[in-house]
């Protein structure tokens, strides 16, 4: 079947839903067709018509007394989220100087006071966005009613939306961590440029009750062949990449993660055994702890993880705290 013929049967059910809301019109105003003036009325009364049977219907916002956590919807729609996937602070492990640096810049906008956008970058792995979620629970422990944080996630790809969000926390007696996980810009996406705008650059700026946490591999948010890009093809390379690189500027707090040691990984998968209760001889499992890692080529907090669910499921251990 052509294209042409595809298109022509895509129109046909639209076309045919018009011809009958015209006659309806037509029939309630008591008109002819051939009647000219009426005619348009109708016509005009009969597409406004369709085009608000076909318009998506509007989407109800939840109220944030529903839950501390929301997902943002790329149709504009806050979605809940019951319970949150995260770790207890207690069990992060080798990142015990950006976990202190975190809470106590959350718990300052918590309360009010200024506070930075956070930048959480480096080795994959190593509980960069785990430490968001649990920072947000840590500070929401002993908080009630409008002084609770909300966290809403956004997705990447939706980073051109993030205006339009802004636009309804905006009007919230709560605070809100806005968080984007593995935040990332590659080829030639420009939506990097809402981002800026939202940090910093726009007129209104950034709502007082709303702060953004991002995790990233890159420090600079930018693929290297992106940079090198810009460089090659402005006229004044210097600015072009300075535009770029100053994405990364407008978050006031970074914080690097950097791969972890063997003694860090061994307290973390021992950490674990602890919490979930799993026992077993120290030797034995630091010897399979090590092979683990040697297998997947990497420590991180995220091989530890898999090594404890691994583990667990072959000693027949359920992954809840005693």
């Amino acid at each position: 079947m052509s294209k042409k013929a595809v298109k022509a049967r895509s129109r046909k059910p639209a076309k045919s839903a018009l011809q009958k809301q015209l006659k309806v019109a037509a029939k309630r105003l008591g008109t002819s067709a051939d009647d000219t003036p009426q005619r348009i009325a109708v016509a005009l009364e009969a597409i406004a018509a369709h085009l608000a049977a076909s318009a998506p219907p509007a989407n109800r916002l939840p109220s944030f007394e529903d839950a501390d956590a929301f997902v943002w919807q790329p149709n504009g729609r806050l979605g809940t989220v019951p319970r949150v996937s995260r770790v207890e602070i207690d069990l992060l492990k080798g990142v015990d100087r950006m976990r202190d640096i975190l809470i106590e810049n959350t718990e300052r906008f918590a309360d009010g006071l200024p506070a930075n956008n956070a930048l959480l970058w480096g080795a994959r792995g190593m509980g960069k966005s785990s430490l968001v979620k649990a920072a947000h629970a840590t500070i929401n422990l002993d908080r009630k009613g409008t002084d609770r944080l909300k966290l809403i996630e956004i997705h990447r790809e939706d980073i051109e939306s993030l205006p339009a969000l802004m636009d309804i926390l905006r009007a919230s007696s709560f605070r809100f961590i806005v968080f984007c996980d593995d935040l990332s810009f590659d080829g030639n996406d420009a939506s990097y440029k809402s981002l800026k705008a939202v940090l910093e650059g726009g007129i209104e700026g950034r709502p007082e009750n709303v702060i953004l946490y991002a995790t990233s591999n890159r420090r600079h948010l930018l693929a290297r062949e992106m940079i090198e890009n810009e460089r090659s093809t402005a006229i004044n390379p210097g600015e072009a990449v300075e535009e770029k690189v100053s994405l990364s500027d407008r978050f006031g707090l970074w914080l690097g993660f950097h791969r972890c040691s063997q003694d860090e990984y061994l307290a973390m998968v021992n950490g674990y055994c602890s919490h979930f209760g799993i026992k077993v001889d120290e030797q034995e499992l630091e010897h399979e702890a090590l092979e683990w890692a040697t297998t997947r080529g990497s420590r991180s907090g995220r091989v530890a993880w898999q090594f404890i669910q691994d583990l667990a499921g072959r000693r027949g251990v359920r992954l809840t705290a005693e």
